[in-house]
């Protein structure tokens, strides 16, 4: 069992936002494993795949960014999966945008949606995948910024990001190696 959510927020309206970035990377996920978000349960739209008759689960929390542990800590306790089993994909203003950072564990930093997850399940102790979405050459608070939407010249390098952190967490759900697919995604 392994359990892969994409932060974001349900809503059409926030679909193209920097914030977003996990439920795109998700969407991707789930292609990539064959899957189809096609029921709701555990406050998410929820996907399932198989592979290598182990279950993986895709997930899109509907409870907004600020509650995404709720989510979280539902879909944990409904498969009975450690943290440890657990990889979360969101956006990260810390990060230079269109990069990829995998860590093991780790604080919430500035993020929100990472605040909740940490708080609700009692553990710093899972992986994250963070888009990173820093533009230096932008001058807004934070809050106003995720919630932007992405520059039409930026598109195509934040559809390839979502892709390659969907494609990572695909791997480590796979069970490759934690530390070979940090050492290829990273950066």
């Amino acid at each position: 069992m392994y359990i892969i959510v994409g932060l974001g927020n349900p809503e059409d309206k926030y679909a193209k936002t920097f914030h977003n970035m996990g439920f795109n990377a998700a969407a991707d996920a789930a292609a990539l494993l064959g899957a189809k978000f096609k029921k709701k349960e555990c406050s998410s739209y929820v996907a399932e795949a198989y592979y290598g008759g182990e279950k993986i689960i895709i997930a899109r929390p509907l409870t907004y960014m600020n509650l995404s542990g709720v989510a979280v800590k539902q879909l944990l306790a409904k498969y009975g999966a450690p943290p440890s089993r657990l990889a979360v994909i969101y956006d990260d203003f810390d990060i230079p945008k269109g990069k990829i950072r995998i860590r093991p564990s780790g604080s919430a930093g500035t993020h929100n949606g990472m605040r909740s997850v940490i708080s609700e399940i009692g553990t710093q102790d899972f992986t994250r995948i963070r888009i990173g979405i820093r533009d230096p050459e932008v001058n807004v608070p934070i809050i106003n910024y995720v919630l932007s939407e992405v520059k039409k010249e930026d598109y195509e390098l934040f559809v390839s990001a979502c892709g390659r952190a969907a494609e990572a967490a695909v791997e480590l759900a796979k069970g490759a190696p934690f530390d070979a697919v940090m050492t290829k995604f990273n950066g």
